[in-house]
């Protein structure tokens, strides 16, 4: 292949000829000079692929290697449409060898009687989900927390060969060890040879993402016949005694109950994929927050501080530095991602760890945010049908690691001028070292003999549940800095941290969460988003609403705590129209002002037009007609003059975006007047979800059948649909429960839906294509997801 370095104008710097030659074939023209030096084998990509693939997020987010022979998808959006059409981006490339093999490697291969066939990572349908049906059971949440107290024991047992040396590698000393244990005890495999095993993972993980030499090839060939032995000699020994206990023992079972479904052929692949697989992931995943939380020093002692946010703390490592880089899949026909025509047979890298830190969906992402609501919306366990069915155990020990060494080592650090070194291939992730030192004189421990110490205990772990974190524990303190009038029921609240340190970036349409005296309320940001000392909202006072209005408005004093959540954006300004024109009502007003600044200074043409009963009704008048006067157009119904809809919105065209905060009243018009309008102009958000809250004395229960997953989910009437989701073990993200956000949309494929969202269009909601986990409901016995 040739590939030049300079870029003629107009022309591609990749010689087609020679890609077609190698057999690389379907290829992009013309292709950049950036993507034709992307190459995922250099350190760079390895060190910080999130950092790597920056310039392809904001530039080419969908681009054809000729290196490597794949379309790379880089953009959130796109590589979770990927992961969700299982059926035209088919898995089946996922475990095939990304460097291919010379003749001299097949037949190393071969002299060992190596047959890796289908797993369940890339088989298709129906047989992946006939299988995965089968055996899915151990991955529940309700069996996994009987591993907990295991974890545990063996983390603390670990800790204590080295808590009193002051120096150790964590990844020598645990983070490998108790992984691999887990993962044979939770399979039923013997746990002797574990130090072959690690060797063996090393050599699967280099001949199927790795580019090594054709010298390297042969001997990692060796190595993989080996592990391809060893793997069939377990399975062999079990196979004899087939009553014991562990997921390999239930496949066993499985295969002599239906064989059909788990012939032998999948038996044997499995064996060794899980050997693999069960341990390495988790291993790496844990050394790389150790790593991450302890290069980020304020988000390791905020953890020591409230050990309550280490599973979202889980959930911000696995999004900042997961140990799954990227994943891949080929098309079945003719598709079309981010825009970018694929074709049939077109090979994709979906790169996770670059989807992980798109701006288009997570505020500030590369920041290390351990207050960070959204999170859990991370990709690195996939998504779809394929998500990674061990999930969860990785999440339990992440979490039980950072825990103990929370509560026994707070005061450990990173030793300085360390080395970290990464295995070089596209997909997995994980230092082969980290060194970490600390004064043992100052271990909690041995303090514990000093009263003083003993007074004042480290708070207890929160109480323990599997998989993604429970929202209300993800709250920062803040203090009420300012507390200003707006007008007539209107306050304007601004907040600082207690140290004064900076608060979180956010974005134009972003919220927080007010929480305190009991409530918790959603408000829109709208100060200076580049002044990160404060954030403030303007709160209007609901005399007759729940009580959080009055208590955030009347109770609360200048100086005086309370927790925060957020930011979150669920209300995005696109940046890339020709012409905006924003409408508010009421206190409508806060989004909308904080995307007009953001548009007069990105220097794009816009209109704000502003209704309210009275002028002293009216939050942020004065700042609206000081810094928009010229675009700002203001309805006051006091003053006889009121917004006419139709008149303002004549000509917008498909260029054009409209975006509305107000009342039910004002976003019915506005989809009314927009239903001709075309897909994507028309942005709205509502005031509350009011209708929302589940009433079990009004509910009957229903079924939730999961296409993709073959499973029927029981949805009782004191549960919601998104709640009984979660507890058969499905990821399904949330925010707001209260139909507001759009966040836990799922897709429906059959049954009628009795919607009680705020989120969709009269158009969305007559495709009965689309519903709302945490509110809307079954109208029947029955609904059918695309889970």
């Amino acid at each position: 292949m040739t590939i030049s370095t300079a870029t003629p104008t107009g022309r591609c710097p990749i010689d087609h000829a020679a890609v077609a030659a190698a057999g690389q074939a379907p290829s992009g023209c013309p292709v950049s000079a950036r993507a034709a030096a992307f190459n995922p084998f250099e350190p760079a990509y390895m060190q910080a692929p999130g950092d790597y693939l920056r310039w392809a997020r904001e530039e080419e987010p969908v681009f054809f290697s000729p290196q490597l022979g794949y379309w790379v998808v880089t953009r959130y959006d796109d590589v979770k449409a990927v992961f969700r059409d299982n059926l035209l981006f088919s898995p089946a490339v996922a475990l095939e060898k990304i460097t291919p093999a010379s003749p001299e490697v097949l037949q190393v291969l071969q002299g060992y009687g190596f047959a890796m066939n289908r797993t369940m990572v890339n088989e298709d349908e129906p047989d992946h989900m006939a299988r995965r049906r089968l055996l899915m059971d151990a991955f529940l949440p309700e069996r996994l927390i009987t591993l907990e107290p295991m974890v545990r024991q063996l983390a603390r047992q670990t800790m204590d060969r080295f808590i009193d040396q002051g120096r150790a590698d964590l990844v020598a000393e645990m983070f490998y060890e108790i992984p691999l244990t887990i993962a044979l005890k939770f399979l039923g495999v013997p746990d002797d040879g574990a130090e072959q095993l690690r060797q063996f993972a090393v050599a699967h993980t280099l001949n199927t993402w790795g580019r090594p030499t054709p010298e390297e090839q042969v001997e990692i060939a060796h190595n993989v016949g080996r592990f391809w032995q060893t793997a069939q000699r377990i399975l062999d020994a079990m196979r004899a005694q087939p009553d014991g206990e562990g997921w390999m023992y239930e496949t066993i079972r499985q295969h002599l109950a239906h064989p059909d479904v788990v012939p032998e052929s999948y038996l044997r692949s499995m064996m060794m994929a899980i050997l693999a697989a069960a341990h390495e992931t988790t291993s790496n995943a844990t050394a790389n927050a150790f790593l991450t939380l302890l290069s980020h020093r304020k988000a390791w002692d905020d953890l020591c501080a409230n050990p309550a946010l280490i599973p979202n703390a889980v959930e911000e490592c696995l999004r900042v530095a997961g140990s799954i880089i990227a994943w891949r899949r080929v098309a079945t026909a003719d598709a079309v991602v981010g825009g970018v025509p694929i074709p049939r047979g077109g090979k994709l890298l979906l790169v996770q760890a670059s989807a992980n830190f798109d701006p288009r969906h997570f505020e500030n992402p590369d920041e290390v945010d351990v207050y960070r609501e959204s999170a859990v919306e991370h990709l690195t366990f996939g998504y779809g049908a394929h998500q990674c069915m061990g999930k969860n155990i990785g999440r339990l020990q992440m979490r039980v690691f950072i825990e103990e060494f929370v509560r026994r080592l707070p005061h450990m650090r990173l030793v300085q001028g360390q080395q970290i070194d990464y295995l070089s291939n596209t997909s997995f992730r994980g230092p082969s070292t980290l060194w970490v030192e600390w004064d043992p004189a100052c271990n909690p421990e041995r303090l514990a003999a000093n009263a003083a110490a003993a007074a004042a205990p480290a708070p207890a772990p929160a109480a323990f549940t599997i998989g993604p974190p429970p929202k209300e524990s993800i709250t920062r303190t803040v203090v009420l800095h300012a507390k200003e009038p707006e007008g007539d029921g209107l306050w304007r609240l601004v907040f600082a941290s207690p140290d004064g340190s900076a608060l979180p970036a956010w974005s134009a349409g972003a919220h927080v969460d007010l929480v305190a005296g009991g409530f918790r309320r959603k408000y829109s940001l709208c100060g200076d988003p580049d002044h990160r000392q404060h954030l403030q909202v303007v709160v209007q006072r609901e005399a007759a609403g729940r009580g959080g209005s009055r208590h955030f408005c009347d109770a609360l004093r200048v100086g005086e705590p309370l927790q925060l959540a957020g930011p979150k954006n669920l209300f995005r300004l696109q940046e890339d129209a020709a012409r905006y024109v924003l409408i508010a009502a009421g206190i409508g007003i806060t989004p909308m002002l904080a995307m007009a600044d953001r548009l007069k200074r990105l220097g794009k043409p816009y209109t704000l037009h502003y209704a309210g009963r009275s002028r002293a009704q009216m939050a942020l008048l004065a700042r609206a007609e000081r810094d928009h006067a010229a675009n700002v157009q203001l309805y006051v119904k006091a003053e006889g003059r009121r917004m006419d809809l139709p008149a303002l919105l004549a000509g917008i065209g498909a260029q054009d975006r409209v975006y509305a905060c107000g009342p039910d009243r004002l976003i019915d018009e506005l989809e009314t007047l927009g239903a001709g309008w075309p897909e994507g102009v028309l942005h709205f958000e509502h005031f509350s979800g009011e209708g929302a809250a589940l009433d079990p004395a009004k509910e009957h229960a229903f079924v939730a059948e999961l296409r993709d997953s073959q499973l029927q989910v029981q949805v009782p009437p004191d549960r919601t649909l998104l709640q009984a989701l979660q507890a058969a073990g499905v990821d399904v993200p949330c925010d707001c429960n209260e139909g507001l956000c759009g966040t836990c949309e799922v897709a429906v494929l059959d049954g009628d839906i009795d919607h009680r969202d705020k989120v969709l269009t009269h158009s969305e909601r007559a495709t009965g294509k689309r519903m709302l986990a945490c509110c809307s409901r079954a109208a029947g016995q029955r609904i059918v997801l695309a889970l």
